[in-house]
């Protein structure tokens, strides 16, 4: 099953200095069209202006996915950390027991990004933060695993997540297709964050979601140079 969900039906928010569409609510109300997948509840696709950002707040027993599409983001947290994260960067802030951040556009440009929340596997744990670059030549004409809650993942180079899910990119061109395997129940959130494809005969377009479940295999097709970014949750 295939659930289009398009960028025109998503919730906005405007605050002049902040554009954001939301692919879930994030208000707490029931939305039947656009209900959380699994552990999969917040997927904000955020525009900055220069200058602007969200001061020091609070988070607390979530998992905090930051995948930089355009621009750069500087990163402050109450453990030290300080870090400019760049377009094809990705960053993971497991909040845990608690812990405050901001985030700012420092730069000359508008700063794109997919902030993604997944409910973490064990609860109270100590707060963490990893972040990491991945060359564009490792994304191409397939989905590579950024981010993951598996081990053997992480042993192979994906940034550490404490939810079981996975989080995936890729480039495709336009006229390309590539194949990508479901095992068991799992399902799969997709947003292009350019181009249009078409999943098993479901065209999405920039900025459209999928939400994918009991489906075995996946076929991907470009009908345009496409990146690709999905949350696979176990």
């Amino acid at each position: 099953m295939i659930d289009v969900r398009p960028a025109s039906a998503f919730a906005a928010t405007q605050l002049g200095w902040l554009k954001a569409r939301h692919h879930f609510p994030v208000d707490g109300r029931d939305d039947p069209a656009h209900r959380p997948v699994k552990s999969l509840y917040v997927w904000n696709d955020d525009e900055f202006a220069p200058g602007h950002g969200f001061p020091l707040h609070f988070h607390r027993n979530v998992e905090i996915i930051t995948y930089v599409r355009a621009g750069a983001v500087t990163h402050e947290d109450t453990l030290g950390n300080s870090y400019q994260i760049c377009a094809g960067d990705v960053q993971v802030m497991s909040a845990g027991s608690g812990l405050r951040h901001s985030e700012f556009n420092r730069g000359n440009v508008p700063l794109k990004l997919f902030q993604i929340w997944l409910t973490p596997n064990r609860l109270g744990a100590r707060p963490s933060y990893a972040t990491r670059r991945f060359p564009d030549r490792e994304r191409s004409n397939g989905l590579t695993i950024l981010a993951s809650g598996l081990a053997e993942d992480v042993a192979s180079g994906a940034v550490p997540l404490r939810a079981d899910a996975r989080l995936l990119a890729g480039r495709l061109k336009g006229g390309h297709s590539m194949r990508y395997l479901l095992e068991g129940t799992r399902d799969v959130y997709v947003v292009p964050a350019a181009g249009t494809v078409s999943i098993n005969g479901a065209q999405i377009g920039t900025g459209d979601g999928a939400a994918i479940a009991r489906e075995a295999t996946l076929e991907f097709e470009a009908l345009e140079d496409a990146e690709l970014v999905a949350v696979e949750v176990l």
